[in-house]
């Protein structure tokens, strides 16, 4: 029996739809029976609003460059038959799934929500019970499974999808990776704690960021709580500061 998986991710104008904030770019991957295929799915989509100066930093996709693709409403149809009932891999799903079904929503006519095409697996929730207490964001990911995600200077859509796609096959590949895995984490554990005692007792200057370093710090914090779907620590310790 054929098992048909798509791996799915989009970029947006913002953080949240409720704000109006609309998809500017879907992308998927096919896996069929834990092998990828070369049947993909990306689009760029025009959200007729501006983009946030934050998203901006994170995608690098612009309102010039959308001007002249499609609406969603264009492109909906082919959408939803290339991920019909499919399991849907998403990264964080109640980000992805809160735009879509906004999108769908958004419509003259009634298509439901995407629940009701695909089942859904979030890969987040399934990191958070395979390492319950780590980084599990997909650069995280990534680094723990040997993910080259050295192309991911931006964030785009196809290549977070096809880089969840690696992580996904070698998340699930079996209990050698999972225990792999937990040598290498219990050898950098080691490697840091002797690197911590090493530094205690050593004078360090303190150097204040410059403008252009927090505004960067700002960017990496929202790219964060995109991927996490938390808020990041370092929002609680900017208000107790």
């Amino acid at each position: 029996m054929k098992t048909r998986q798509i791996v799915l991710d989009t970029e947006t104008t913002g953080l949240d739809p409720d704000l109006g904030h609309r998809i500017i770019e879907i992308g998927c991957v096919e896996i069929i029976n834990r092998r990828r295929t070369e049947n993909t799915f990306q689009q760029y989509l025009n959200p007729d609003r501006a983009i946030d100066e934050g998203a901006l930093e994170v995608h690098g996709i612009d309102n010039e460059f959308l001007a002249d693709k499609p609406r969603f409403s264009d492109i909906v149809e082919d959408f939803l038959e290339y991920v019909r009932n499919s399991e849907l891999i998403i990264h964080n799903a109640a980000f992805d799934t809160a735009f879509l079904n906004r999108e769908l929503e958004g419509l003259a006519r009634d298509l439901g929500v995407i629940e009701d095409y695909c089942t859904i697996l979030d890969t987040l929730a399934l990191a958070r019970h395979t390492h319950p207490g780590q980084r599990n964001d997909l650069d995280a990911l990534c680094k723990r499974y040997d993910v080259d995600n050295s192309q991911r200077t931006q964030h785009g859509a196809l290549l977070d999808a096809e880089i969840l796609a690696d992580v996904y096959l070698a998340m699930t590949g079996g209990q050698t990776a999972l225990l792999l895995d937990g040598i290498t984490s219990g050898a950098r554990a080691v490697a840091a704690t002797e690197k911590g005692r090493a530094k205690k007792h050593q004078s360090l200057p303190v150097i204040m960021p410059s403008q252009e370093e927090l505004a960067a710090h700002e960017s990496w914090v929202r790219r964060l709580e995109k991927e996490t779907g938390e808020p990041c620590l370092w929002r609680h310790i900017e208000e107790q500061s």
